[in-house]
């Protein structure tokens, strides 16, 4: 039981150290991963639609 109650408390502490992100911090960083994403997921489209289209010529 007092391993328990040792690891717990311990691990407070290495959480005190911790260098937590600010707000803006996390805000900038959900933005690059939101317009990143955004930007992927046009790409792959885009090139779904051409895929598409030519394989679409070619069967016919």
């Amino acid at each position: 039981m007092q391993g328990i109650v040792r690891y717990f408390q311990e691990a407070r502490e290495e959480l005190k150290k911790v260098n937590w992100p600010t707000r803006v911090q996390v805000l900038e960083g959900t933005q690059t991963v939101f317009i990143f994403v955004i930007f992927m997921t046009l790409i792959i489209w885009g090139m779904d639609r051409l895929f598409h289209t030519g394989l679409g010529a070619l069967l016919k």
